[in-house]
């Protein structure tokens, strides 16, 4: 069944809307584990996973949305660039979804696209990590961690714990997303209102 364009905006608008509600909301509040650099909040990833699900511009919208829940929880500012970096993997991850049928993107195939995802995910993080310490350095910001070993810091708490992060938030979202597809107006949602 077709629904009309207007009908769609307003779905794909309520749905970014509340993933961006969702998406400031865990960052607030749920358990957090921060070793500066890197952080883990579990499930922060679920609102940008089921977003890339929807259409490019609503996984960007969120992606925007959930960068600005790390700065009102109050996470330290190279945390906030590293979530601000999560526009490039969202990007490609929800322009590739465009291309295929959703509804049976699963099994092999999905297990594959979350791991590249997860390595895109992690060298942005790891990208934005350098660059903003490049950019502070001689401000003042404490780096005491890189000196104690870069390779721990950068490659194993920012890059590997990422990756890993990544595919469980990954796994949480799917989970959630095969519940949703059930719904009718999620699968609208998903098949750009063809469902």
């Amino acid at each position: 069944m077709k629904i009309g364009l207007a009908s769609l905006s307003v779905f794909k608008l309520s749905s970014a809307g509340l993933l961006i509600a969702i998406g400031i909301i865990i960052p607030m509040f749920f358990p957090r584990f921060i070793i500066e650099p890197a952080s883990y909040t579990l499930a922060v990833h679920v609102p940008l996973f089921l977003a890339m699900f929807i259409s490019p511009g609503v996984a960007v919208c969120v992606a925007f949305g959930t960068t600005l829940g790390f700065f009102i929880g109050g996470f330290p500012l190279v945390i906030v660039v590293r979530a601000a970096s999560h526009i490039l993997f969202i990007t490609l991850g929800s322009l590739y979804l465009s291309r295929i049928n959703k509804l049976e993107f699963n099994g092999v195939k999905l297990r594959i696209f979350s791991f590249a995802v997860a390595l895109i995910h992690a060298a942005g993080e790891m990208a934005s990590v350098m660059v903003f310490y490049s950019a502070v350095s001689g401000v003042g910001v404490n780096m005491s961690f890189m000196n104690f070993n870069p390779f721990i810091s950068m490659f194993i708490l920012v890059g590997l714990g990422t990756v890993i992060h990544s595919m469980v938030d990954f796994e949480i979202m799917n989970f959630i997303r095969r519940i949703l597809e059930r719904q009718r107006n999620f699968r609208i949602l998903m098949t750009n209102g063809k469902a």
